[in-house]
């Protein structure tokens, strides 16, 4: 246990202090034997038994019952040695503290405490101190009075006495304070008193606010008050309550300067038993309100003891007249008062006129300020306050003692106007207060000035006062709250408004506030007129705000203007020194707005910013009781607006340090800015007032506007203010009152009305649009919601029960409608008109009742002169159109849209006559809905009506019936096809304006609704549309067309020059009215384009459709023959549109494919010399429609039809035909040509017209031979030998072959005649195209035309080498011979003979083009002019393509050529492979780089056709050309090894031509790599019985090298090293083929 642990080590410590020093010194043997031991202590035998006995003890119980432990340290005590004594008395601390000592032993420690008491030691006097305090506090402590005083007097004794250090006097002060609170604590235990305590009797803080004060001693005092409850007051004490009453009086009478018997002390420090005093009385306050005799000792003894001591008409010596005694003495009155006043009324009364009276007396500053302070704590403590004015104030027979306090406190405030120092006064005034708002304490300088000192000790009396008075501000404020927390009043936010004031609670507060009122505001708005501190100044502001709102919240209507137009006196200006005495400002006053007038430039101080926040704070507070104040509040926030939004207005900054300034935004806004929201915010929150309040408040804004609205228009700018504050505000409080609107909605409407009816434009201007955000607000918010709900399903008794909505609506949008009808100001109307806009824009799905009266003022401005005025009211017509026709009473749609026609009729704006048309469009889409709707309800009554009556209603059909309409009212409401019909009627006459905008629009607007909604209309109805408007406005619009004039037209005179009017341009193709009408023909074509490519199914299906068929049919052919360009176009593009969108999906007939065709044939026919652009665009688009024609309708075309369409383009092309060559002269081709091009690649015959494959073809070949053919010599015969030509396909084929082939013989020169080149170059892949895709029985009986064809189109490179004719042909040659040779033909084959014949021809026909192409332009300088690098190699390039197509995939790949034309390919390629041998050593290094690359090219070729080194598909097809071409090949390979060695021979020494030695390692390397199989050696010109035994011996492959042997023989002697190493390898080659090796 470490009690235990610790008290031994304690005892071991003890045995060692008291061992003699040699024991110490030499050890505990020699300790033993020593003779002089100093004590009991010392002794080896007792220090063990003493041990081995504390260690026999368990527990502190233990130690209690024995009495050893004890008596060893107080015989330590004992030994009057101060280190033993130290250490006793430390454990027997320790012992009282564990409970280890027990009850009787208590005379024996407090004799040997006496005695320590007694000794000259400090350390000794204080551990006695210490140890005399534990036994108080343990359960030791003196019960009796004679160990209680024996135990006090101890105590007392080292406080007085003389040798006592301060320490110790300090400790023994302490000590006994201990002992008394002990003694008291006792008695309240003993007593059975409540053990709550009070608050210590010391002064609030002084670094506090005030209202903080008040609040935090209202809140102990409720504590207090709870914790105490009801007390009896007893008589009869216990003893340990009689012992603590004789405390009580020896400490009254030693603080009387008396000596105390009990506590047996002759004098004590009076300061010092006043403190005790005051601890005790206020500390104890139970025990002096239920014990009698306590409370006798109080009233009889204390109380005296402080009235003569509070005497101040004697002079007081010694310690009574010291400021110390002096405070204490006050803070015991002020206890007393503050807690006793209810049982001590007389004393207390007493006390307080005789503290109220050292107020008004000449007494040292000190004093002073020690009384008000203590007023002050009255002040600043709410219940003290209450109490004192309910026990005095309230009761007639006492004195006014709170009113009293007041005045006093108020006098103190007054001194400050005649003291010689007052701003220093003042100054240090603010300062202190700024020292408590920064939460220190204000201390003067140590080397201050006397001066300075008193000051600053006048300053301290006044701030004491000031807060005293703002503490009965507060005061009065928190028990105001109280009497509303407590029921007794009504809250200022409360809706009743309930005037009387009733309860203790609130009948005292008014009471208090009528006592105090006037003193208190004169008193603080001294203060803060002469004041600039900030932390002054918001405190006494506080004190406005607090006193003002309890006014409002008691209804003292005189106190609350008061005190709230001296608030408005300090809010905008500084008041001069004149004003400063002047009289109060009463709430009509208009000084403020004179000041105003009287600045050039305005600054806000800080106490103005503070006031005008302390007058937001108490508006915000007290909105519901200011009534008539309002107007001065309202002028002064007026005034701040103006100040607000003045130019050269400012502030000066509010001090950061000061943090309870209400800032907390002022680190990112202004202060203007924070003003101007808290401004908005108060007006804002009348969403919380009473109506009534609201009321009062729009009427005083009203009368501040209307005592400036004057008949003059010239108002100044500061009454513009006022009026511009009153109508902004006005317009707030409606936002913020729109769930009660009704019955403040006259009041500003009204007000309203008389601003825009003024002659001021200003206030017009000002008024419009305050009632623009009014009238929308009042409609956008929820009283509208659900008014029209079901609006487009009105009915009249429906409009006749919403009597009360439908006035309220009325009232709301009247004042429009008469701000329109009856100001005459255009700016007024425009102003109506708008606010009209912006409600619709915004909530015109609310309305519902006022529609008539809108629709026809929006009428009326139709009426307007001004274009503004008429755009505006259309701006809503617009509105209405696109988002509210959902929500417009169902009587007013067709009213909607006759007024949308007329603002399209109208012609001050054609943007608006436009805008309207798009707008009757969007009505469409709402009636289509409709239509939709109503369609399912038919459906739905059908399928009842069946199942009722087993009837069928026809569809289409509406019921009309009486019945049906009973059964179903909500049916006839709408009738949407007299809405549809009504928009086309006004388009329909909208498409006759004479504006063509408006009138283009109304067509593509009424045929864009057909199309869109057609497939919601029934089949009667489109009859009614067709036969109604369509077809009439077709009629009306080509009359009206013929009919214009042709003359040009002007434009806008834009000015003069020169004395010459100078006008805008305009196009040449609307400068005249018959130019601008044939655009509204071409957007009558589109739509009707459009309607026939929709609704063709649909319009067949009507009665009247065949008829109208032939009328459009006639049309659109007039419009082609005789109309204009553009005209032409449209009607072409309509035909077209109906074919394209008509025939894919089968709608058509062989009839209609027939009838376009006769429009197309005829418009050709009919104009075929034509030569001007327009009427070349009009066949370029005939010809493209023919082409879609045909696309299109493929299905419907016969032999005949097709015929007739190659008829057609044959003859556009002979129309083309023209001497001059365009590709010289325009380098482009005609557009009539490039038309054909575009369709020819459309005009494949499809499966079911093959047999056309070949005429095609033909014909293609006419054009690309520039012949005519016969089969079209004229467009009529052929129609008439229609029949003829499709009986006998073959013949016709074969004389037109033939016809072909005999102008062949004409020469190349024929290509292109009359067409031009360009378009052959076009037509050339077309024509290869159409070829590819024809069938193989189609194809192969016009393939050696094809080839020839493009054979004699190659050829052209001869002529024109850099043309790109040839090009294009040899590229279609490449393609189609090697589809060509490619072919299997199985299916071709049935005529054996005729198959043969055909491909003898054709592989005839692919020599002579290898032939005449590769001999005759490949490998050749054909022009004397140098071409560029890019071109020689593209053409190489090509020249290799051709050669790479020619051998790889006809050559190698051919299958049935004849023996005589592979022996023609092959000689032709080793004809091109001989150029560069064949030429003379001296002009052979002059060959062109290209021709030497290309002879070597043809003559590796050769190698490549005799090698064979797999066995491939097409093996017998190389084999063939391997025997072909070996033999030639050797030949060759001969010839250049033979001329190099006559060229070496020759030159002698010289070097050969690179040209010739490439070519010749060419052969030697080829040679080596060529490998031939047997029949190809077989084919070699060699011994038979070499070919048997190599056949033999299986190594024929190198068979060709022995043929070669003589040439490489000579070779060997070459004197060029490569070739003598090439002839190396192949003798070696030759020797490996033989078998022949090395004999060693």
């Amino acid at each position: 246990m470490a009690f235990m642990a610790a008290l031994e080590a304690d005892l071991r410590a003890l045995f060692r202090r008291g061992a003699p020093p040699a024991t110490r010194r030499q050890g505990r043997r020699r300790a033993c034997n020593s003779q002089g031991s100093a004590s009991p202590l010392g002794s080896p035998r007792f220090q063990c038994g003493y041990s081995f006995r504390l260690r026999s003890l368990s527990n502190p119980r233990e130690i209690a019952q024995n009495g050893d432990i004890l008596r060893i340290f107080l015989m330590a005590c004992n030994v009057k040695s101060v280190k033993l004594s130290v250490i006793g008395l430390s454990c027997l601390q320790k012992l009282i503290s564990h409970d280890a000592v027990a009850s009787s032993a208590l005379k024996e420690i407090l004799a040997t405490l006496r005695d320590h008491a007694e000794m000259t030691d400090e350390s000794l006097q204080l551990k006695t101190l210490q140890t005399m305090l534990i036994v108080f506090q343990s359960h030791l402590r003196p019960e009796s009075e004679e160990d209680m005083s024996q135990a006090l007097a101890y105590v007392l004794h080292l406080l007085e006495s003389s040798r006592s250090s301060d320490s110790v006097r300090n400790t023994a002060a302490a000590t006994f304070r201990q002992a008394v609170a002990l003694v008291f604590d006792n008695v309240v235990l003993a007593e059975s008193l409540p053990t709550g305590k009070a608050s210590p009797a010391r002064l609030s803080s002084r670094a506090s606010s005030v209202a903080n004060n008040v609040n935090r001693s209202f809140g102990q005092t409720l504590s207090q008050a709870f914790n105490y409850g009801e007390l009896t007051m007893r008589e009869d004490l216990t003893d340990v309550g009689k012992l603590g009453l004789r405390l009580l009086e020896d400490l009254t009478a030693l603080a009387a300067g008396g000596s105390a018997r009990w506590l047996h002390a002759q004098s004590l420090h009076r300061t010092f038993a006043l403190d005790i005093l005051e601890f005790v009385l206020s500390t104890y306050v139970p025990v002096f309100q239920t014990l009698l005799s306590y409370q006798q000792v109080l009233c009889h003894q204390i109380c005296s003891l402080l009235m003569t001591s509070l005497r101040t008409n004697v002079e007081l010596e010694g310690e009574a007249g010291e400021p110390a005694f002096r405070r204490l003495v006050l803070r015991l009155v002020a206890h007393v008062i503050r807690l006793y006043s209810s049982s001590l009324v007389t004393e207390s009364e007493v006390f307080l006129n005789m503290l109220v009276k050292v107020t008004r007396l000449d007494l040292p500053l000190w004093h002073q300020i020690l009384v008000l302070e203590i007023l002050r704590g009255f002040c600043v403590e709410a219940r003290t306050l209450r109490s004192l004015f309910q026990t005095f104030d309230i009761n007639p027979t006492n004195t006014n003692v709170v009113e009293n306090i007041v005045k006093a406190l108020a006098l103190v405030v007054a001194t400050v106007q005649a003291s010689d120092s007052s701003e220093e006064t003042l100054a240090a005034v603010a300062g202190m207060f700024s020292s408590k708002a920064k939460g220190i304490e204000w201390s003067m300088d140590n080397d201050a000035s006397n001066a300075a000192v008193l000051v600053a000790s006048e300053a301290h009396t006044i701030t004491l006062a000031l807060e005293g008075l703002l503490g009965v501000v507060f005061t009065i404020a928190t028990l105001t709250d109280e009497a509303v927390d407590a029921g007794e009043l009504e809250s200022p936010r409360c809706e009743v408004d309930r005037m009387e004031c009733s309860g203790q609670s609130a009948l005292l507060c008014v009471a208090m506030v009528n006592s105090t009122w006037l003193t208190i505001l004169d008193s603080l708005s001294l203060i803060l007129m002469r004041s600039q501190g900030e932390a002054i100044i918001l405190e006494i502001l506080k004190g406005y705000q607090a006193f003002t709102q309890a006014c409002g919240v008691l209804r003292a209507i005189e106190p609350l203007n008061s005190f709230l137009a001296s608030l408005c006196k300090f809010t905008i200006n500084n008041p001069s020194e004149g004003e400063k005495k002047s009289i109060l400002l009463s709430p009509g006053s208009k000084k403020l707005e004179t000041l105003m007038d009287q600045r050039d430039s305005i600054v806000l101080t800080p106490k103005n910013v503070q006031a005008l926040r302390t007058l937001f704070n108490v508006a915000h507070r007290l909105h519901n009781v200011l009534g008539p104040s309002w107007v001065l509040v309202l002028e002064t926030l007026a005034a701040l607006d103006r100040t607000i939004h003045a130019p050269h207005a400012s502030t000066q900054e509010v001090s950061a340090s000061v943090s309870r300034l209400s800032r907390d935004t002022s680190g990112q806004y202004s202060d203007f800015h924070i003003l101007s929201s808290l401004n908005s915010q108060l007006f804002e929150s009348s969403s919380l007032m009473n109506v009534t309040a609201v009321k009062s408040l729009l009427s005083a804004l009203h009368q501040l506007s209307s005592q400036h609205i004057s008949g003059n228009s010239q108002l100044s700018g500061q009454q513009i203010g006022s009026i511009a504050f009153s109508v902004e505000h006005m317009t707030s409080i409606l936002v913020n009152n729109l769930h009660r609107v009704e019955p403040i909605w006259d009041q500003i409407a009204a007000h309203h009305l008389e601003l825009a009816n003024c002659s001021n434009p200003q206030l017009r201007t000002m008024a419009l649009d305050s009632l623009d955000h009014s009238i929308c607000s009042v409609v956008g918010s929820e009283k509208f919601q659900g008014i029209s709900s079901a609006s487009h399903q009105f009915k009249e008794y429906q409009l006749a029960e919403e009597s009360e909505t439908r006035s309220f609506e009325y009232a709301v949008l009247s004042p429009l409608v008469i701000l329109y009808s009856s100001n005459k100001n255009i700016d007024v109307q425009m102003g109506a008109l708008k606010i009209l806009l912006h409600v619709l824009e915004r909530h015109g799905e609310k309305l519902s009742y006022s529609w008539p009266s809108i629709l026809h003022m929006l009428r009326t401005v139709t009426d307007a002169s001004e274009k503004d005025t008429i755009s505006l009211g259309f701006q809503s017509i617009r509105v209405i159109m696109n988002e509210g026709l959902a929500t417009i009473p169902v009587q007013c749609l067709d009213e909607c849209i006759l007024v949308t026609g007329a603002y399209g009729a109208q012609k001050t704006d054609i943007n608006i006559s436009l805008t309207a048309v798009g707008l009757l469009w969007t009505a469409t889409d709402f009636i289509v809905k409709g239509l939709i709707g109503k369609s399912v309800q038919r459906a739905n009554h059908m399928n009842e009506e069946e199942v009722q009556s087993g009837l069928s209603t026809k569809e289409g059909d509406i019921p009309t019936s009486e019945k049906d309409v009973n059964q179903n009212p909500l049916q006839q409401l709408v009738d949407y096809n007299k809405l549809f019909f009504s928009v086309f009627s006004v388009l329909q006459k909208l498409g006759a304006d004479d504006r063509p905008e408006v009138r283009n629009s109304a067509v593509r607007t009424l045929f864009q609704t057909l199309c869109t909604h057609g497939q919601k209309l029934s089949p009667t109805m489109w009859e009614d549309c067709l036969w109604i408007y369509v077809f009439p406005m077709l009629e009306h619009v080509s009359h009206l067309a013929s009919t214009s004039s042709k003359d040009e037209w002007q434009g806008k005179e834009l000015g003069t020059r020169a004395g010459k009017a100078v006008h805008m341009l305009i196009h040449h193709s609307r400068n005249t009215a018959q130019k601008q009408w044939d655009e509204t023909i071409v957007l009558l074509l589109g739509g009707i384009a459009r309607l026939l490519r929709s609704f063709f199914p649909l319009l067949q299906q009507l009665n009247k459709f065949s008829s109208g068929w032939a009328i459009l049919l006639a049309f659109l052919k007039n419009s082609i023959l005789y109309g204009s360009k553009e005209v032409a176009l449209a009607a072409i593009n309509c035909l077209q549109t109906f074919v394209g969108s008509n025939c894919p999906k089968g709608n058509l007939e062989s009839s209609y494919v027939q009838s376009i065709l006769d429009i197309y044939e005829l418009v050709l026919q009919t104009s075929p010399n034509y030569k001007s652009d327009s009427a070349e665009k009009v066949k370029q688009e005939v010809l493209r429609g023919l082409g879609d024609l045909y696309v299109q309708a493929q299905s419907l075309f016969n032999d005949d039809m097709y015929l007739r369409l190659m008829a057609i383009m044959h003859l556009m092309i002979k129309s083309s035909m023209n001497s001059i060559d365009y590709d010289s002269e325009l380098g482009s081709i005609p557009p009539v040509q490039r038309g054909i091009l575009e369709i020819i690649p459309m005009l494949h015959p499809t499966t079911m017209l093959s047999s056309m494959w070949s005429p095609l073809l033909l014909e293609l070949l006419c054009y690309l031979n520039g012949e005519e053919s016969p089969l079209h010599k004229s467009s009529k015969e052929v129609r008439g030998q229609n029949t003829d030509a499709l009986a006998n396909g073959t013949k016709r084929a074969s004389v037109e072959r033939g016809h072909i082939n005999g102008s062949g013989t004409k020469g190349d020169t024929m290509v292109g005649c009359g067409w031009g080149i360009l378009f052959v170059e076009k037509l050339v892949p077309i024509m290869a195209n159409l070829f590819l895709e024809a069938p193989p029985h189609e194809r192969f009986s016009a393939a050696p035309e094809i080839i020839q064809g493009l054979g004699r189109c190659m050829n052209t490179r001869r002529d024109n080498p850099r043309g790109t004719l040839w090009r294009v042909s040899a590229e279609c040659f490449n393609r189609v011979v090697t589809d060509e040779v490619r072919q299997e033909n199985a299916e071709c084959r049935s005529n054996v003979n005729s198959y043969r014949l055909s491909r003898a021809r054709f592989w005839k026909e692919v020599a002579d083009v290898y032939e005449t192409f590769l001999v005759g332009s490949c490998g050749r300088v054909l022009s004397s002019d140098v071409p560029s690098a890019d071109s020689v190699t593209a053409d190489e390039s090509l020249e290799m393509t051709v050669l790479a197509v020619f051998g790889d995939s006809v050559l190698k790949q051919q299958k049935e050529a004849p023996v005589e034309v592979l022996q023609r390919l092959v000689n032709c390629l080793d004809r091109c492979a001989s150029r560069t041998g064949s030429l003379p050593i001296q002009t052979v290094s002059l060959l062109p780089l290209h021709c030497s690359r290309f002879s070597l090219g043809c003559l590796q070729m050769m190698f490549s056709l005799c090698s064979c080194t797999s066995k491939t598909s097409s093996y017998l097809a190389v084999s063939e050309t391997s025997k072909v071409s070996i033999s030639i090949l050797t030949k060759r390979c001969e010839t250049i090894l033979g001329q190099f060695l006559a060229d070496e021979n020759d030159l002698g020494d010289h070097p050969l031509p690179s040209v010739r030695i490439e070519e010749t390692v060419c052969v030697l390397q080829e040679l080596a790599r060529l490998i031939i199989n047997i029949e190809t050696t077989n084919a070699l010109n060699i011994p038979l019985y070499m070919k048997e035994g190599l056949g033999k011996n299986q190594s024929h492959g190198r068979a060709h090298l022995l043929s070669l042997l003589p040439t490489f023989s000579e070779l060997v002697v070459s004197r060029e090293s490569r070739v003598r190493e090439l002839v190396q390898v192949l003798l070696r080659l030759i020797s490996s083929e033989l078998g022949l090796q090395r004999l060693t």
